[in-house]
């Protein structure tokens, strides 16, 4: 098989979709990999590196978007992207097509097979291609929230850890998952009081074990999340159902409750965002204000840490990969229950079921595209 791997072009994405490494992989076993020229440079992997993994280099994306059988990216195309997929080529990345209705018509209309790392689902529920970068995600969302929470970035003036004699800040997290686990481990090394709202029992009981206690856990309901809402200087939100679009669990009105100049980081964007008042921003442009708050909602955010993200990324993508590779994408599919979760369109047609209904579209059985 052609593999392609093209340079991102989101704003400020700095990941690259494989390493030398995955390369070579895929080189010894007979297939060729085209390599955008500069496509590693932002994760400090140059081309002749690639080069000596035996990948192809390549000088514009045109081409490797017209060569390659399957493009392996990290970030959902870009439009100029999207009219270079063609019918009976497979895009392999990080789709998030339940709040982005163009992004769904494009593919549609281009007859591709989109595989979505995000919906690769293990049969326990977890999501092997989403948590790397969730782990990532959730460890930046205080990194950055922090940050805004200075005053000379337009927040309250709080140090999230205190110092004797002074409260340290409160952090609430919405969502106990991957994203809110790692969000509360370096919250909690910061010296923050912490909260997370879960609506698992079970999970709420995992969270108490592995922090001793020093996480505060309550049930997420609509009373307890307006009452944690409004006392929280940085507010996290990690909200994700697999596929679908993200609820808006915090309303506008919760938002005008909050002191002025907390600080609202909203990682669940991806997926439209769980907080009502969420847009989607850049790295270039990360911010903006409502009733006060300080939002951040950029949707790809281990892009700015991408020598860590890259490689958390692609040791598990690998593998997806070569099995595709090796046997084709029906093939693939056929034998893995997991990674048939993944295929999200497939020549103009819905296959997963969240897409399809997240945006009223018709929805095609899996087991009818296989058959």
């Amino acid at each position: 098989m052609i593999l392609g791997v093209p340079k991102e072009i989101k704003d400020n994405e700095y990941r690259v979709s494989m390493v030398p490494a995955g390369v070579k992989s895929l080189t010894d076993a007979g297939h060729r990999v085209l390599v955008e020229m500069g496509a590693g440079q932002g994760s400090g992997v140059s081309d002749e590196e690639f080069a000596r993994a035996g990948g192809t280099l390549v000088e514009s994306a045109a081409s490797l978007f017209a060569d390659a059988e399957m493009v392996v990216k990290v970030k959902e195309p870009q439009k100029d992207e999207v009219a270079r997929l063609r019918r009976g080529q497979i895009l392999f990345t990080y789709l998030h097509l339940a709040p982005d209705p163009e992004l769904t018509g494009g593919l549609l209309k281009a007859g591709v097979a989109g595989m979505a790392y995000e919906t690769i689902e293990e049969p326990d529920g977890s999501l092997p291609l989403l948590t790397p970068m969730s782990e990532v995600a959730g460890r930046m969302s205080i990194q950055v929230g922090t940050h805004y929470l200075q005053r000379t970035q337009g927040g309250l003036g709080v140090l999230l850890g205190g110092v004797p004699g002074v409260l340290p800040g409160q952090v609430v997290i919405i969502g106990g998952g991957t994203v809110g686990t790692n969000a509360a481990k370096l919250a909690l090394g910061l010296g923050a009081r912490v909260t997370v709202l879960e609506r698992s029992a079970a999970r709420m009981r995992y969270l108490d074990d592995i922090f001793g206690g020093r996480v505060e856990t309550l049930m997420s309901n609509s009373y307890y999340l307006a009452e944690s809402v409004a006392r929280a200087d940085l507010l996290i939100g990690a909200v994700l159902i697999a596929g679908a679009s993200a609820p808006k669990l915090v309303k506008r009105s919760m938002i005008a409750s909050m002191k002025r100049g907390s600080v609202i980081v909203d990682v669940a964007v991806d997926q439209g965002g769980c907080i009502e008042t969420t847009h989607a921003t850049t790295h270039s442009e990360p911010t903006f204000v409502v009733d006060g708050v300080v939002h951040y909602c950029v949707a790809n955010m281990p892009g700015a840490v991408p020598r860590t993200s890259t490689y958390a990324l692609t040791n598990v993508t690998l593998p997806y990969i070569f099995r595709i590779a090796q046997s084709g994408l029906k093939g693939a599919l056929r034998k893995d229950s997991t990674l048939a979760l993944g295929l999200n369109i497939f020549e103009g047609k819905v296959v997963h079921p969240a897409v399809a209904a997240s945006q009223g579209l018709p929805h095609t059985a899996l087991e009818s595209i296989l058959a």
